[in-house]
């Protein structure tokens, strides 16, 4: 099992969140999405993903290579048991868990996507401080309505006191919040939520500042 990701990337960070709540071993690929040009644009990343982006799973075992995290994160919740099952088996819980991941990962964020804040600045003529306040504004937008949504089913996660692909989601969108300097003192039920998760061996694990590529 390969991952091909980048450290700061959110939809990546799912992705080893993911791997180890299922303690699936892979090898972790760095591909860097602004040094030399973006590697992603490289003619053998290419080959892996032609959407150029991150992050790409290659299950050699399987003969399957994947791209999107949350097709991925439901692949591996499908073929490997593991202790945890991300993707609950009743209909109706498993449709509320993955309307909190889409709410993430569908409508949020996207809007703060490198190729997005780069767009912003070569074709639109954004200064970063602008890009900035773009990024923080469709959060905070996200997490307002998250929050209220949470209220109705959170435990110590997302939805009582099992860890699902809702949690996988949120806490990288946490990071990214405050990344873009979020208060989220706003949010405080999203905010204990990722607290906890972040308490947990996986979580620690799979955080940005753990990776290889990390860059301080």
């Amino acid at each position: 099992m390969k991952l091909y990701g980048y450290w700061r990337s959110t939809a990546s960070y799912r992705v080893r969140i993911a791997l180890n709540l299922k303690q699936v071993a892979y090898e972790y690929i760095p591909v860097h999405l602004v040094k030399d040009g973006g590697q992603q644009h490289h003619a053998n990343y290419q080959r892996l993903n032609p959407s150029e982006l991150v992050p790409t799973l290659v299950d050699e075992d399987s003969d399957i290579i994947l791209n999107q995290s949350l097709a991925i994160i439901e692949y591996l919740d499908e073929s490997h048991e593991g202790p945890k099952q991300l993707i609950p088996q009743h209909r109706q819980l498993r449709a509320r868990v993955r309307t909190v991941a889409y709410d993430i990962a569908c409508d949020m964020q996207p809007l703060g996507n490198l190729r997005v804040m780069q767009y912003l600045v070569n074709e639109m003529d954004c200064p970063a401080p602008r890009q900035s306040e773009w990024a923080k504004h469709w959060i905070e937008v996200g997490f307002a309505s998250l929050e209220k949504r949470l209220a109705n089913t959170a435990g110590d996660y997302c939805f009582g006191f099992d860890l699902t692909l809702a949690d996988v989601c949120l806490v990288p969108q946490v990071y990214s919040a405050i990344r873009f300097d979020v208060d989220m003192e706003k949010y405080p039920l999203i905010r204990k939520i990722a607290e906890n998760c972040n308490k947990l061996e996986a979580f620690i694990l799979a955080k940005p500042e753990n990776q290889i590529d990390a860059v301080s």
